[in-house]
This record gives C-alpha cells, structure tokens and sequence, in this order.
C-alpha cells in the first residue's frame, strides 16, 4: 500500500507542474535548462566514475561480507568502540562523495549492520574528505576548517547513537531475522583475499572520483579572462562556474561560453595542492591499476556462480537508488536556478538561530559534489553568510541532499530517513550558532 502511495505522489506531482507551471516564463525555461544541465554533469562526471563502482561494490558486500562477522563488528550488539570508531572515521579513507556512500550504506545494511553504526558511516563518509577539509580551511579559514573536521566526527558518532537507542527494538528485530538464517557455506576465499579484493575495489573508486583542486583561467576574444571550474565541455561550447567574480558576475555564477570565444585556457593551482592535481591528471593510471588487479582477483578466486549473485545484487541496488539519484539532481538543479543567490545571503546573513535553521536545511537539500561547497560558501560570505551558518551548511551538506534523501527512505523507510535528517539539521544548527558566537 506504502509503495503505491508513493506512485500516485509522485504521478500527482508531474501532473500538477504540468499543469500549472508557466513554460512560457524565461525564469521557468532557465530553471528547466539548468535542470538538464547539471543532470547532464552529472551522468558525465560522476555516474560512471562514481555511482557505477560503488554499485559493484554494494554488490559485493551483499554477496561476500557475512552476515555474522557484520553483526559481530557493526551489528547492534558490536563493540561500541570498534563499530562507532570505524564508521565514524571512514571518510578518510574514502574521500568520496555522498552518491557513492549511499550504495554501500545500503550493502551494509541490508547484511546486517546496526542502524546505529550504518547511519554514523552515512553521515562521516562524505563529510570527511581529507581534501574538502583542507581546502575549508585554506580558502573559508583555519577555524571553520577544524570545526569541520571535528564536527564530522562528533556528529557521525552522536547520530549513530541516538539512532541506535531509538530503534533498538528493530534492530534488535532484524538482528534475529538474520541469525534466523541458515548458515551460509565456508567462504572460499581466505580473509587476506577477500581483503585484497574489496581495497582493490575501494582504491579505484576513490581514484576515478579524484576531485580537480586547480581552477581553469581562461582568456576570451574580447579581452576577458575568468578563473572559474569548466563544468561541461563540449566541442561547441564550455560551461563555466565562476571562482572569482567576473564584471557584474559574482563568484558562483554559471555561465557558457562558445569554443569560438576562447582564445587560451590553463590550469591554475594553489601550491599546497599540486600533489593532489597531480593525482588527478594521472588518476586514470591508478583506477586502471586497480581496475586490472581486480579482473585478475574475479578471475582467479570466483566461480561462475558466485559472479552472477553479484551481478544480480549490483542490479538491484541500481535500479532502485540510480533512479533516485537522477531524480533528485533533476529537482536540485531546477529548484536551484529559481532561487537567486542574493535571497539566500539574506536568509543566512548574521547568526541568529533562523540564519542556522536554514543554512542547514539548504545544506540539507541541495546537492553538492566534493569541493562544490567551498566555492558556494565563499560567494554567499560575501553576500553577508555569518560564519556560524557557514559550518552549518558545511555539516549538514555533504551528508544530506534531495537525492540522497530519496535513497535513504528506500533502504531503512520513513521514520528512520525522518530522524536521521532531522538530527542532522538540528545538531548542525546548534553548533552553527555556538561556533557563531566565539568566531565572528
């Protein structure tokens, strides 16, 4: 019944754009266009390179992680030290963003982790990226930086644990569900192998998702010359995100440029990162490295048998979150174009508890991928952003957006994708205006 609720919702609300948005509006035929084009970024930037790996390895973990060693380190009864620690420390390692933490919360949960331990990875996994810290810290200051990074931790550790305590019934519920099963067959690899094939898996997402830290300075025929992020490149035209303002262009602004109207273009990168732009214009020799030692691994250590089930999990895990994930980006993007950047400098300007409120709630909403949010948050600063609001966003950011939203509810349902983002919002509020009040 839930299920069909949700399809008439969702033919309910086409239904109703369609019938009563003003096409002929340019705001509304811009939004749309915007829409589109960052649906288009985002199936050639990060779909390929980042959602289809983490679906194989959602696969694998479904298929090869036992249910009982989960139970014994992330399950509801785990060692609160060991579960929480790990989870909550994850994005270190991971450094990637919230589209590929989704798959693999969902691997995770689906064999047995807690909601506890599965929520401090969901949150902890996008939020400490090594490079958007530093960044944070190098462009938005020291201070918002470390309040970042200590935050992340803080935060992935108290969601966890307040998620654990209120559904603990539940937990306690699938715990039996899954003990309940029969066992498995002994695991035909031994423990180095089955290692050795996930950290293969994981090295090459992390590579193939390797953010860009340099700007691109590109110089027009009319004398023009814009540092700024090229977004979509095609052989007619680039799309340009401003990172410094531009004439009567603020920095953030969007713009496309015809391939005819540029005369030069050269990567610019900050000194301390030149290790990290380095990586990612040799990225590919990596991921490919990794990508061989996995085929060799599949080839050696799996049977025929055992590649089907994980085909057929990646399957089910990509027809039911990739569908969401468009859709979300699809709606970010639209709602995104509508809302001038002016309005919410206004919202957000000072560090009153409202200012917090709907930092956090944009962070909540909006769709940002690794390193967006710096440039963002630099531009709404300069429109009058508090620094209290400012680490709202960036705690509320990276771990929640439209699309994620929509795959969380698929996994664990309403009520538990209802406190978790609630949580979220809540805590990233308070701490925002605290840290509002000691650095201003």
């Amino acid at each position: 019944m839930k299920k069909e609720m949700g399809i008439f919702a969702a033919l309910a609300t086409v239904f109703l754009l369609a019938y009563f948005l003003n096409f002929a509006d340019p705001s509304i035929r811009n939004a749309i266009m915007e829409a589109f084009f960052m649906l288009q970024w985002y199936a050639q930037f990060h779909t390929l390179a980042c959602v289809v790996p983490a679906m194989f390895i959602a696969g694998a973990i479904a298929c090869f992680f036992s249910p009982s060693a989960v139970l014994r380190h992330l399950g509801p009864k785990a060692n609160k030290v060991e579960a929480y620690g790990v989870a909550s420390t994850s994005g270190t390692v991971l450094a990637v963003c919230s589209c590929s933490v989704l798959p693999m919360f969902a691997g995770i949960y689906r064999v047995g982790a807690g909601i506890g331990p599965a929520a401090a990875f969901l949150y902890s996994g996008p939020a400490i990226n090594v490079m958007a810290i530093f960044l944070t810290a190098r462009v938005l200051g020291f201070d918002l930086g470390v309040a970042r990074i200590i935050g992340s931790i803080v935060f992935a550790i108290i969601i966890g644990l307040i998620m654990a305590a209120l559904f603990r019934k539940d937990d306690e519920a699938r715990t039996a569900a899954v003990m309940a099963l029969p066992e498995g067959p002994p695991a035909k690899r031994n423990l180095w192998q089955t290692a050795a094939f996930f950290v293969a898996m994981i090295t090459f997402l992390v590579f193939a998702d390797w953010a860009n830290p340099s700007q691109t300075i590109i110089e027009t025929n009319d004398g023009r010359v814009m540092h700024g992020t090229v977004l979509q490149k095609t052989d007619e035209m680039y799309r340009v995100q401003l990172q410094q303002p531009l004439g009567d262009l603020t920095k953030g602004a969007k713009l496309t440029l015809g391939t005819d109207e540029i005369v030069s273009e050269r990567d610019w990168t900050p000194e301390n990162y030149r290790w990290a732009a380095w990586v990612f214009h040799h990225r590919w020799y990596f991921a490919g490295a990794c990508f061989l030692a996995t085929l060799v691994m599949v080839a050696a250590w799996f049977d025929r048998q055992e590649l089907g089930e994980w085909m057929s999990q990646t399957w089910s895990f990509s027809k039911s979150i990739i569908p969401l994930l468009f859709g979300g980006v699809l709606i970010t993007g639209f709602v995104g174009a509508l809302i001038p950047e002016e309005w919410v400098g206004g919202w957000v300007g000072g560090d009153s508890f409202r200012a917090n409120l709907v930092a956090s709630m944009i962070g909540g909403m909006w769709y940002f991928a690794t390193l967006t949010e710096i440039p963002i948050l630099e531009a709404l600063l300069g429109l009058g952003m508090g620094r209290g609001p400012a680490l709202a966003l960036l705690l509320a950011g990276p771990a929640l957006s439209l699309p994620s939203i929509a795959v969380i509810y698929s996994v664990v349902g309403f009520k538990k994708t209802a406190t978790f983002v609630f949580l979220t919002v809540i805590m990233s509020t308070i701490v925002g205006m605290v840290f509002g009040w000691f650095f201003v």
